[in-house]
């Protein structure tokens, strides 16, 4: 029997010629990632191993991103673990304020990343790297400790679903849309330990901060990870970022999977989970008027400089809804620098918008942008669980960079073409 993506990465990080779905693996790492809140459980627990190093000081990172800059007292000793920890070790790759970043944008843009990587990160999104053909997984703090000193992890290799893409995007469709349309179509549980991968010929519409987004979210469907097929998206993105060398692995025609599904792009429209759950998707025509009191664009998920480019033509000459708090974050230093360069900025500040530093900030209902009872967000964050951007009676509705925006200047949950259609009048 043939093997799937990731298991042929698993295989050759384990040395043997094929693994099977359900089998007990340990694997050679290629980076282990840790960040505010994660890193300092894994610190401690690294101690008792009694390890002088990590196995290897450029392959470990630290990214301060959650609570940076520091929010609080307990976020300041957090940090001062981190840093304390990377110095002592003389860990190549630490990023705090000022060349920090949402780790899940800063890890890609430094091209600590490449194509058939085997990469575990202690945080959930740490899926996201499958965009670039690589295997990646979150793990828990433990596992990164184990990581950090020894270079290896345990993995039971997943079983697959295929997910093939056909079509082409109509405007304002973005990699958001397509994977808030599959977690509302399988469920938040529809891939549990299941690995997504994605081919077909729709994959050359999908840019690559689209298929970022999506592997960023395969864990809201269960997934243990989420990957792309390589393409020349893929292999001209790793060239700029400088990656290393890739190793390209594709799956078997006589690959097992689970599920084979079919997504066609020229179909998908903009979407929106409702609270409390990713899966509560609808489309628009689903749904009333839904007033909102805030607006957040920004996350691991969607704080790209695509993502800003989206919003910023959305807003621009237009002004934010009043009552309507917007908050902007984008993902890295670099995406600040690259948006202020290009004007996107001043649109945002004009059209009455606030501008962060990068954090995940609200996205977990760290700060910059809680919410009271009563209140509601548009975001393009990944989870909207109850309470997840502040107090448990608020509700986060989940949506494009396009919605998002469009959405911050009507004061309600907006589809772009919506605003595009009025304009055009």
């Amino acid at each position: 029997m043939g093997m799937t993506m990731t298991q042929k990465i698993l295989a050759a990080h384990s040395g043997q010629e094929s693994v099977s779905a359900g089998q007990l693996i340990m694997a050679d790492l290629d980076l282990v990632l840790g960040n505010d809140i994660t890193s300092p459980v894994a610190i401690k627990e690294f101690a008792k191993l009694g390890k002088d190093g990590v196995f290897d000081k450029d392959k470990v990172t630290m990214i301060m991103d959650h609570f940076a800059p520091n929010k609080d007292i307990k976020a300041a000793v957090q940090c001062k673990m981190c840093r304390d920890f990377c110095t002592e070790k003389d860990i190549t790759h630490f990023y705090d304020v000022g060349r920090m970043g949402i780790e899940h944008a800063l890890i890609p843009e430094k091209g600590l990343v490449t194509a058939g990587n085997c990469v575990i990160g202690a945080d959930s999104h740490t899926c996201t790297y499958g965009a670039l053909g690589a295997f990646s997984t979150g793990v828990g703090s433990t596992d990164m400790a184990f990581g950090m000193a020894y270079g290896k992890a345990w993995f039971k290799v997943p079983a697959a679903i295929r997910f093939v893409i056909t079509g082409k995007p109509r405007r304002y469709v973005s990699g958001k849309d397509v994977i808030l349309h599959i977690i509302g179509k399988i469920g938040v549980d529809g891939a549990l330990y299941r690995s997504m991968e994605f081919t077909g010929e729709g994959l050359r519409y999908l840019t690559m901060s689209d298929r970022l987004c999506i592997s960023n979210m395969a864990i809201e469907a269960g997934a243990k990870n989420g990957i792309f097929e390589v393409d020349g998206i893929t292999l001209g993105y790793l060239r700029e970022h400088g990656a290393a060398e890739p190793a390209i692995y594709r799956a078997d025609e006589d690959a097992e999977y689970e599920d084979t599904i079919n997504i066609d792009l020229s179909q998908t429209e903009p979407t929106v989970s409702f609270p409390h759950l990713p899966e509560n998707a609808k489309t628009f025509g689903e749904f009333g008027e839904i007033r909102i009191d805030q607006v957040v664009i920004g996350s691991c998920t969607n704080g790209r400089l695509e993502d800003l480019e989206t919003a910023a033509e959305i807003m621009r000459g237009r002004k934010c809804a009043k009552n309507v708090r917007v908050i902007i974050i984008p993902a890295t230093q670099d995406i600040y620098l690259a948006a202020m360069e290009k004007g996107y900025i001043r649109t945002f500040i004009e059209s009455g918008a606030v501008v962060s530093t990068p954090t995940c900030g609200p996205c977990l209902g760290g700060y910059m942008g809680i919410l009271a009872e009563g209140e509601r967000a548009v975001a393009t964050t990944n989870r909207n669980f109850v309470g997840r951007m502040g107090h448990p009676g608020s509700e986060v509705y989940l949506a494009s960079p396009a919605v998002a925006a469009a959405s911050a200047v009507t004061g309600k949950i907006t589809s772009p073409w919506e605003l595009e259609k009025e304009a055009a009048l």
